[in-house]
């Protein structure tokens, strides 16, 4: 008994599918992929839906009688059947039609992509196994098994630094430009399957070929290839011979070498080396030293964020830093400043555009960590006679606000660097401020927010369509090849390759990802704008609190003056918590709090990311509108005061979990707590002395704190708040303060005395 050799012949045949839905019969006839089966017994060769079980040769002596091994033809018709491949004689009558020689059917409902991967995946280990494996001529499924990746950039004439990139195989030397199929695949997300599912559980991917053939690529590679086509497609062409990019996204380069590094010979890149050489640099940030001038000592990680905004700049590319908020964006901002400067790029001064409530932080911080630089504060309404100070500036600080006033102004001049504090302030494509700030003419742009993403993916494209309005194309197309995909469809795929794209410009760091960097505590003033009837308020009490502490100070002197000045600098500080906190007529007739409010707003947000809050005041009265604000909003709380008995059974409670916010007076909570499960700390009205306040917040960092611990103090901007930590700080008397317990004394002259009493600055 011989054994025969497996001969397979793959071609097309008509087959009938049953399509009946219940309603009744439905039969269409269609064109599909078989297989016929033969065995090669030496020179006879038999079918093998033959029935004979043995068979005549002519031989050396004479005819030969040839016994058929049908345990050898009936494991191969099994290996067959492994593969998928379906026995014709499995299917109903009608399925065949009259003059079908075919024995296997080869896939019924398979796309183009399981069947090539028929002939790209099973033919060769048939072939391995000894097979004869053979196709009709009119087999569509041909697959190219011996194809070289290339890739082509060239400089696009009409716009500096834009280029185009051909990608293709080489088949025999001749070069096929596979872009507007593999955009045909890329598409194929947008109308309903996403790029996940189009490699989910396949063999291979089918590229198909202008001469009816197919490239298999496997599908990690085309996972990958995909992405970086997703990151350069800008969607207008449908079947685009090269893909437009500027050097923003030269960053996807590098991953094209990634993606197809499997394939045989890798890429072969021919044409302009600047892009790529380009994109190997942004992925890959240098060290860089911290400028010398800086009086700060950075983390290792807010030392990577100036390395990488130094980075940045070097590409001429701009980009958002949004790391967590209180890791330091504001001194890994001043640092760049501070660096450029040092080598002589500030020439042009740098741009920093705020909320109202942060520029006057922004100009306390640099005058903080970089007082070598020279700032000019374009706020306020004496800002008008100030721009004539900007040609001899190192930086200019303006709000949002002011930015739409002066809009004309600030876009007529050239700016070394803008900086978008909050930028997702201009989220709103269609708003005035993102308009505006798109004005502005400067060499280098930066966005900084903690939350580049609050609503949707378009807020995303806002940003960048102020720092390199061509990097996503339009908001149209943005939307239809990433938001559709990624917020409908959930296409992780298409998700990666955004991800992938904008990374080289977004750098985001969570706090419990640098955790190990974090200082003790982070600690952040956040001004607040006193406005309409509280500021007039504040106003009307202070000019008569002032009269009154001069004449004390005149009649009894400074030193004996004491307890008036304490008294009146109480009332003005309860006048920035709230004003239903002072005890007046016209008081009462105020209804809102900007503190009260924007205490609230941290409170949402913090929350809302699975913060855990410690609300700490002087003022119990505090505590209680505090409490009556939480629990109309339907937020549990707790609440520690000196009135309070079961001190203990509160912080049990509280570290267990009944609670996310804790209201503590200054003066229960300051000692003998442990509220380690807590690590944000709020301090509502800032204690003069900041000793006791420090031992206020050291009660969640502490040993056993295992998060950082995010410190807070709100303040009323220019007002008797504000003036007294710029006093504190100036005087280096932050040990003992100006007012607090314990025999510390108020050491005040008369020049501190008239600064904290001076009127709210603009």
């Amino acid at each position: 008994m011989e054994t025969p050799t497996p001969r397979v012949v793959l071609g097309i045949e008509p087959v009938t599918i049953d399509r009946s839905d219940g309603f009744g019969a439905m039969l269409e006839t269609l064109e599909l992929p078989v297989a016929r089966l033969w065995f090669d017994y030496g020179d006879s060769r038999l079918a093998a839906c033959d029935p004979r079980d043995r068979f005549f040769r002519a031989g050396p002596g004479g005819m030969q009688v040839i016994l058929r091994d049908a345990v050898a033809e009936a494991r191969a018709g099994q290996v067959l059947e492994s593969f998928g491949a379906v026995d014709l004689e499995c299917l109903p009558d009608h399925a065949i039609p009259p003059g079908v020689v075919a024995h296997y059917l080869l896939g019924c409902d398979a796309d183009v992509h399981e069947r090539c991967a028929f002939s790209s995946w099973v033919v060769p280990q048939l072939r391995a196994l000894g097979w004869h494996v053979e196709l009709d001529e009119g087999y569509p499924y041909r697959v190219v098994e011996d194809a070289t990746w290339y890739a082509h950039v060239e400089p696009e004439e009409a716009r500096p630094d834009w280029f185009g990139l051909e990608l293709g195989v080489e088949i025999d030397g001749r070069r096929v430009n596979l872009l507007p199929a593999l955009v045909d695949l890329l598409s194929s997300s947008a109308r309903g399957a996403s790029l996940a599912s189009l490699v989910e559980r396949r063999r291979t991917i089918a590229v198909a070929l202008p001469d009816g053939r197919y490239l298999a690529v496997p599908p990690e590679q085309a996972r990958g290839l995909l992405r970086v086509i997703g990151e350069l497609y800008d969607g207008d062409d449908a079947e685009p011979a090269a893909l437009r990019f500027g050097t923003m996204s030269a960053g996807a380069l590098p991953r094209l070498d990634e993606a197809l590094a499997g394939a045989r010979g890798g890429v072969r890149w021919s044409g302009s080396t600047r892009p790529r050489e380009l994109g190997e640099v942004l992925s890959d940030p240098a060290p860089v030293e911290p400028p010398r001038g800086l009086r700060a000592t950075l983390r290792d990680y807010q030392a990577a964020g100036v390395a990488w905004l130094q980075h940045l700049r070097a590409c001429g590319a701009g980009g958002i830093l949004a790391d967590d908020m209180g890791l330091g964006k504001t001194l890994q901002t001043i640092a760049h400043l501070a660096i450029e400067k040092e080598a002589g790029r500030l020439e042009d001064p740098a741009l920093i555009v705020a909320p109202t409530s942060l520029s006057f932080n922004w100009a306390r911080e640099l005058a903080k960590f970089a007082p070598h630089l020279r700032v000019v504060a374009l706020t306020g309404a004496q800002r008008h006679a100030r721009y004539a100070e900007l040609d001899r500036a190192d930086v200019a600080i303006t709000s949002y606000p002011v930015l739409l006033r002066d809009e004309e102004r600030l876009a007529a001049r050239r700016w070394h660097l803008v900086v978008l504090d909050e930028a997702h302030t201009v989220k709103n494509p269609r708003s005035r401020a993102h308009r505006a700030v798109k004005r502005i003419d400067a060499a280098h742009r930066l966005c900084l927010t903690g939350t580049p993403v609050e609503n949707h993916l378009g807020e995303l494209w806002s940003l960048f369509d102020f720092l390199d309005p061509g990097l996503f194309g339009d908001e149209l197309t943005f939307r239809r090849v990433y938001r559709l995909p990624i917020e409908q469809l959930g296409d992780e795929e298409r998700l990666a390759s955004l991800r992938d794209k904008v990374s080289p410009y977004l750098l985001r760091r969570l706090k419990r990802d640098v955790a190990s960097e974090l200082p003790p505590k982070t600690e952040i003033v956040r001004p607040v704008e006193l406005r309409g009837d509280q500021r007039e308020l504040y106003e009307r009490i202070r000019l008569a609190a002032h009269e009154s502490v001069r004449r004390v100070i005149q009649k009894q002197g400074l030193a004996a003056s004491t307890v008036p000045i304490l008294d009146a600098l109480t009332k003005l500080r309860q006048v920035c918590c709230d004003p239903r906190l002072v005890a007046m007529r016209a008081a009462h007739e105020v209804r809102r709090s900007a503190k009260y409010e924007r205490l609230f707003e941290l409170l949402d947000a913090q929350l809302g990311r699975g913060h855990r809050v410690l609300v700490f005041s002087q003022f119990t009265r505090m505590l209680a509108l505090i409490a009556r604000g939480l629990s109309e909003r339907g937020v549990p709380y707790l609440t520690l005061t000196g009135e309070s008995r079961d001190r203990a059974s509160l912080v049990d409670r509280f570290e267990r979990g009944d609670a996310d916010v804790f209201l503590i007076s200054l003066k229960a909570g300051g000692v003998g707590l442990t509220l380690t499960s807590a690590d944000t700390v709020v301090h509502y009205d800032p204690w003069w002395n900041p000793a006791a306040q420090d031992q206020a917040t050291d009660r969640a960092y502490r040993i056993g704190q295992t998060r950082p611990v995010v410190v807070t103090s709100l303040i009323a901007r220019g007002s008797v708040e504000e003036r007294m930590l710029a006093l504190q700080e100036r005087k280096r008397r932050l040990a003992e303060g100006v007012l607090g317990g314990g025999g510390a004394r108020l050491a005040l002259s008369e020049d501190d005395v008239e600064e904290l009493f001076a009127p709210l600055t603009p």
